[in-house]
């Protein structure tokens, strides 16, 4: 009996073990379910619609979608950093000479470029370039300044000196080995051509040229170049002849056709040029269409637009009526100084035929051949794309040689 009881006991005892076991597990899982849907109804509630900026900005490492495209759209673009070796263009000084007849222009000394080296930022996309920045320079050879006189005397003799350029006035001219009618012929020159003057050596000229070097009779040359306009000697163009050229795509190449007095005439008295800077210099303008083979009123025209009459800082400060060298990150610290508006005149007149107007390799007026470097064409749309950023450049130039056209 005993040993029965003890057997009942014992399993009385295991099923309230495992009652109490299962109890205690469905508790729990009831304790369980309860915080459970607490969290998930928070949960609920932080995702809503009005709580979805305040969730974005608590992130810590938030993803900006529209950063990560603006950087997609950026991965085309490539940055390099090279040297260029580049001409440092030339000044040229312009001297008032009464010995000469009036309006003409002798060189008395050549210019020569010197040379530096650049260190350009370039940027590319897709492999096109799409801009560049000059951020230093050295000068590795200085520049050799030109030297013009300008006649301001009356009358047109033309005496030959040393080291001037002259030029056969007759059909055709012997050289001789010594200045002696009988000597022996050692070549012929024709009518108008170009010789240097060696010597001078009483009535005869020891020249050379190219092909040839000896004695010319002095009787036979002169100094007043044939290919040269003077304005006493030359036809004035009526204002309809003029006019007839003028049209917003014409060749900057060819030159205006006014004369002297009609660049005087249409830079004189006017009521923007508030400082006579213009007024002052009309002079120049003709002298850069004579030598250099540009249109001298849409050199005056790009200076009246790009220093606003010359009153711009720049102008004012540093007779740059162009700004020459300036840059949008840094327009007057780049730009350029010059001693006179001429030199600056003189010189953006030689950087346009040389880079803007020429393809590379065209013979110009110094006998050198253009690079080319800036080249889409010779007329305003063309250099527009290469010489200014503002796209209505070409536009505001034209406009003002409208105007200066108008006031012949």
């Amino acid at each position: 009996m005993k040993k029965h009881e003890k057997t009942r006991k014992s399993t009385y005892h295991q099923n309230l073990y495992l009652f109490m076991v299962f109890f205690a597990c469905f508790f729990f899982m009831l304790i369980l379910t309860f915080f459970n849907g607490k969290i998930f109804a928070q949960d609920e509630q932080e995702v809503s619609s009005d709580n979805v900026d305040e969730i974005y900005y608590r992130n810590e490492n938030p993803i900006d979608l529209e950063d990560i495209l603006a950087q997609n759209s950026k991965a085309d673009i490539q940055e390099e950093m090279c040297i260029e070796e580049v001409d440092l263009e030339y000044t040229t000084r312009y001297q008032q000479d009464g010995t000469l007849p009036k309006d003409t222009v002798q060189v008395m000394q050549e210019g020569r470029a010197g040379i530096k080296n650049v260190i350009v930022i370039k940027k590319y996309q897709n492999g096109e370039l799409i801009s560049e920045q000059q951020v230093a320079e050295n000068i590795m050879k200085s520049p050799v300044e030109r030297v013009v006189r300008i006649g301001t005397g009356n009358g047109y003799h033309y005496k030959i000196s040393e080291g001037d350029k002259a030029y056969v006035v007759a059909e055709s001219v012997i050289v001789r080995r010594e200045p002696e009618q009988n000597t022996e012929k050692i070549g012929t020159l024709n009518q108008n051509d170009e010789v240097q003057v060696l010597v001078v050596e009483g009535d005869w000229l020891f020249v050379s040229n190219t092909e040839i070097k000896g004695y010319v009779p002095m009787n036979c040359m002169t100094a007043k170049n044939p290919n040269q306009e003077n304005l006493a000697e030359s036809t004035q163009y009526t204002k309809q002849q003029l006019f007839n050229n003028l049209s917003f795509d014409m060749d900057l190449r060819k030159p205006s056709g006014f004369s002297l007095e009609q660049f005087k005439q249409v830079l004189t008295g006017d009521k923007n040029d508030k400082k006579s800077v213009f007024e002052q210099s009309a002079e120049y303008f003709y002298y850069v269409e004579k030598q250099y083979g540009i249109n001298g009123i849409f050199v005056a025209s790009v200076g009246i637009h790009e220093s606003a009459w010359g009153t711009s800082t720049i102008a004012n400060n540093k007779k740059n009526l162009f700004g020459y060298g300036a840059v949008d990150s840094n327009p007057y610290g780049g730009s350029y100084s010059f001693g006179t508006y001429a030199e600056g005149i003189d010189l953006i007149s030689r950087v346009f035929v040389k880079y803007y107007l020429n393809p590379a390799g065209t013979t110009i007026y110094d006998g050198t051949e253009t690079s080319g470097k800036f080249y889409s064409g010779s007329n305003l749309l063309a250099v527009n794309k290469r010489y200014a950023s503002d796209q209505n450049w070409a536009k505001g130039v034209y406009k003002w040689m409208e105007y200066l056209y108008h006031k012949l």
